[in-house]
């Protein structure tokens, strides 16, 4: 990747990603797939093992990156296959009892046809790291290594960036817009005069990586992405990063002194007995339930840390970060590539912010038991009290903690209730909600026949695409149509016309064209009826 140094860096670009993590980078990987220039200012000159953070993508992340051409790549360099663990156990200790567990967790196991892509236990760093390669593939776009955005200003025209290199030489960058992926730190949340709303937990967390050679041969509870350890000497959240013999951890109620001080005693009680480990790297953190007042000024938006947090419980904070990049993505590039017009960037917003509410919701909810709300007496004991307990114990577990391993519904279920971007009449289905997935009779994923514009899909010989057609010639908006073969696959609403949009959501679905074909696709791609002669003609599937 190449380094900062502001003698090279463009003048001017289209879009400016402000932030390399995984946001910023699945931004430029959307707009840069779709012909859009873009440059990334990333302060990180490589890509840290130490601290994995986020470990779950999940299923609306993984068919992102299907789409993307690179859920193939990330599965085979995670170092743990979907495949090779997909429970949570609860335990007093990795050597020691258990007392309940979820199988079949986080999406890891295929639904019928309800997804393409099950999910996939990766650390962060991996993501990242395949997302960097992905935009060093990418033409026109960039991605500056060493370097930090310092200052935004902007006007009805343009966005000056003020960067700065490794050196702590500074030059200005314009942009047509900007987006702020830069973290709960955000130089651009601050220069858009955006604030954090809502708490945080006043409970510290002692977050590490160690190495402990061996320690799987006392482990009795078999492979598990997570072991929620309910013990008084240490009350943890505990996975493995590899198959070998490194582990994150997560010391609930121990602050960063105590943490640093004492690591060794809260992996022997983890472990449950004396054990070998080196500490690789410390993560104090506390939880954040927060949501910023405004995610865009003019021309400048907010995405991901930048804009939300929420307590890592679920796994939903990274994920829900991708997508706000994905909103973003395809919504400037149609604008930049003048069939998208102002109501789509006016959607994002109105759009992403119920989703970021309704996560830092379940995140909340999900914190509100922790192994050390399920401590209680007799836990290990081997007697009639042993048992009690540790029944009492499992019941609760099941009670308070299936919603945080089975969340599928949140992941897939969220729809749209309101948007500018979406026609009032919504029709027959489910317009505003992410299309129902399918597999065709052949095994191909629908998913793989829509296009980067819009995609109308038709069910049925006789029926007409003709007018929805007509009306994105007209107005010069990409679309591909896809006839479905008969029968038809059971994943997309059992009517005739479905148009989806380029995220996967379906805009409007019906019997028969509607009354308006222009209109729909004027409020679809976010702007009012042009008189144009512009002709781009659709490009047809038959599967």
């Amino acid at each position: 990747m190449p380094s900062a140094d502001h003698r090279t860096l463009p003048r001017h670009v289209r879009v400016l990603v402000a932030g390399g993590g995984p946001v910023g980078l699945a931004a430029a990987v959307e707009l840069g797939r779709r012909g859009v220039d873009f440059l990334v200012v990333e302060p990180r000159a490589a890509v840290s093992r130490a601290r994995p953070r986020c470990k779950t993508l999940n299923v609306r992340t993984m068919e992102h990156l299907r789409r993307w051409g690179l859920a193939d790549r990330l599965r085979k360099r995670a170092p743990l296959a979907a495949s090779w663990a997909r429970d949570v156990v609860f335990c007093t200790s990795l050597s020691g009892r258990e007392l309940s567990r979820f199988t079949d967790v986080l999406g890891l196991v295929p639904e019928g046809g309800r997804f393409p892509e099950t999910g996939q236990q990766a650390p962060q760093y991996l993501l990242e790291e395949v997302l960097r390669e992905a935009v060093a593939e990418l033409a026109p776009g960039r991605l500056v290594l060493g370097a930090k955005v310092v200052g935004v200003d902007q006007d009805e025209d343009l966005v000056s960036v003020t960067v700065e290199d490794g050196s702590g030489l500074r030059c200005v960058v314009t942009a047509d817009y900007v987006l702020g992926c830069d973290g709960p730190r955000s130089t651009v949340r601050e220069a858009i005069g955006s604030r954090y709303l809502g708490g945080e937990s006043l409970r510290p967390n002692f977050g590490m990586v160690f190495e402990s050679p061996g320690l799987w041969e006392h482990v009795r509870h078999g492979p598990a992405v997570q072991y929620w350890v309910v013990n008084p000497t240490a009350p943890a959240l505990v996975g493995p990063l590899d198959r070998t013999d490194t582990w994150w951890a997560i010391a609930f109620g121990v602050d960063r002194a105590t943490g640093e001080r004492e690591a060794r005693r809260v992996i022997d009680a983890v472990a449950g007995r004396p054990v070998h480990a080196e500490v690789l790297s410390t993560d104090p953190w506390t939880a954040r339930m927060q949501i910023v007042d405004r995610m865009r000024r003019g021309r400048v938006f907010l995405a991901g840390d930048a804009a939300h947090l929420n307590p890592p419980f679920g796994g939903h904070g990274l994920n829900t970060g991708i997508g706000d990049a994905v909103d973003l993505g395809w919504k400037l590039a149609a604008v930049l590539s003048g069939w998208g017009g102002a109501a789509l960037l006016d959607s994002y917003e109105e759009e992403r912010r119920p989703v970021q509410e309704r996560v830092i919701e379940e995140a909340t909810a999900n914190m509100r038991v922790l192994s050390t709300e399920l401590l209680a007496d007799n836990l290990d004991a081997d007697d009639e009290a042993g048992t009690a307990a540790r029944l009492a114990a499992g019941a609760r577990i099941q009670e308070t903690k299936k919603a945080e391993f089975h969340s599928l519904d949140l992941v897939l279920g969220l729809r749209i209730a309101s948007s500018p971007v979406l026609p009032a009449q919504q029709g027959v289905g489910a317009a505003g909600a992410r299309l129902p997935h399918a597999f065709l009779a052949d095994g191909r994923s629908l998913y793989d026949l829509l296009g980067d514009g819009l995609t109308l899909l038709v069910r049925g010989p006789g029926t007409s695409a003709a007018a929805v057609a007509a009306a994105a010639r007209l107005r010069g908006v990409p679309l591909t149509v896809v006839r479905l073969p008969e029968p038809a696959p059971a994943g997309p609403p059992e009517v005739r016309l479905v148009l989806v949009r380029p995220d996967q959501v379906v805009g409007w679905s019906g019997n028969e064209a509607p009354e308006d074909a222009l209109a729909l696709v004027d409020t679809l791609s976010g702007r009012a009826p042009l008189s144009t002669d512009t002709h781009l003609p659709e490009r047809e599937q038959h599967p």
